[in-house]
């Protein structure tokens, strides 16, 4: 149920939608096209395998993180959008989204420096994380916590849509008087929304020439996944279930006229998305070695975890979703370091899906976990396959 006096966010854009996409049957002579890239953040000093609430508290990019911002920007260059195409760039007031751009479009001008500067950067408070009240600063896997609050409650504040962590007071060590004190998803996504109201899509569709506009929106989990199911009309019940990678570039292509995406609708387990992870070869080829029977992402959930168990129960091993989150916390302490960032993003994905479909399976077997596996490389194969960055393309 929807808490009294909550305004549901579905509601919210619906709305905007109709204020921004406009009439649906507008007579075009050719299509325009306009791009946005949306960039989570790289990684910071409180992700990882030992990863806390992170919220509105300003910590900063690791090296790794640093590594993995200029990375994205070299392949946004070399699939066809260099700096100088890129239009405006939009980041939160987070120094973590900050520098992840700033980081991004250098490498993305690669010599042609004088093509970027940071002025460029359009940063806005609305696209913070976010704000995760009392839980802010806590490490996810403390077990203290759900003694502390309750297992239910952890769940419904992790994965839901409407709930919220207990607010932030004044003696809280992360307390800020200009940030808010708590805030569920629902709220995150309302002012996600309002912040592409006002500055994002007047930056697509009314600056400048409007055929071929490029936007870079480097943001944080919560805001992006915002932005993705406004685009892609998610239901509210299902956008937790929105997947949003580190430092993996998402690519939206829209009709400039219609202000609609163009793409062709994929698969997912929120439902259906115009959206494309920007990967290249070298990426696809370690997720495809990752995926196969056997691969690294089968032995990590699966014979990591069969081991840690008294009675080993081979190739009939079932794992619940917390038992999965546990075998990604070993193949991230392991391998971090040298895991491809492709593969880091299928991985989590599977894990978070499984949160969901545990309440119709109750556990996974292999079997079902290669199968997914699969799905979500075929995915990625049949995406990288089209010249996403082409203008006029679907």
């Amino acid at each position: 149920m929807n808490p009294r006096g909550l305004i549901r966010c579905g509601s919210i854009l619906s709305k905007q939608a109709r204020r921004i996409r406009g009439a649906p049957n507008s007579p075009r002579s050719s299509r325009l096209v306009t791009t946005v890239v949306l960039l989570r953040h790289g990684e910071s000093t409180w992700n990882g395998d030992d990863a806390r609430f992170t919220g509105w508290a300003d910590v900063p990019l690791t090296v790794g993180g640093r590594v993995e911002a200029v990375q994205a920007g070299a392949l946004l260059r070399l699939r066809g959008l260099p700096a100088s195409r890129i239009d405006a760039a939009f980041a939160s007031d987070l120094e973590r989204s900050h520098e992840t751009c700033e980081l991004a479009l250098a490498a993305a001008a690669g010599p042609d420096k004088n093509t970027w500067c940071t002025q460029r950067i359009r940063r806005d408070a609305r696209l913070n994380e976010r704000h995760y009240g009392v839980l802010q600063g806590e490490h996810k896997n403390d077990s203290a916590l759900s003694l502390r609050y309750g297992a239910d409650s952890m769940l419904a504040w992790r994965r839901g849509m409407f709930d919220a962590p207990p607010p932030m007071e004044a003696h809280h060590p992360h307390f800020s008087p200009s940030a808010p004190t708590t805030e569920s998803l629902a709220d995150c996504q309302a002012r996600v929304a309002e912040c592409f109201r006002e500055r994002i899509a007047p930056a697509m569709f009314d600056e400048g020439d409007p055929d071929g506009r490029v936007i870079l929106v480097v943001s944080h989990s919560n805001a992006l996944r915002a932005l993705m199911a406004y685009f892609d009309n998610v239901p509210e019940e299902d956008v937790p279930n929105i997947y949003v990678p580190n430092s993996v570039p998402i690519l939206y292509r829209f009709d400039t006229e219609k202000r609609q995406p163009v793409s062709r609708k994929l698969g997912t387990q929120s439902g259906s998305s115009h959206a494309r992870w920007l990967l290249n070869p070298e990426n696809l080829a370690r997720v495809r070695d990752a995926v196969q029977p056997g691969g690294t992402l089968s032995r990590a959930m699966f014979d990591t975890i069969a081991g840690t168990k008294e009675n080993d129960r081979g190739d009939d091993i079932h794992l619940a979703a917390n038992e999965l989150e546990e075998g990604l916390a070993h193949l991230l302490k392991d391998d971090g370091d040298n895991l491809d960032c492709a593969v880091r993003a299928v991985a989590k994905e599977l894990v978070r899906e499984n949160w969901y479909l545990e309440r119709e399976c109750g556990t996974i077997t292999r079997e079902m976990f290669e199968e997914r596996a699969e799905r979500i490389w075929s995915e990625l194969y049949i995406s990288a396959e089209k010249d996403v960055c082409a203008a006029g393309g679907n």
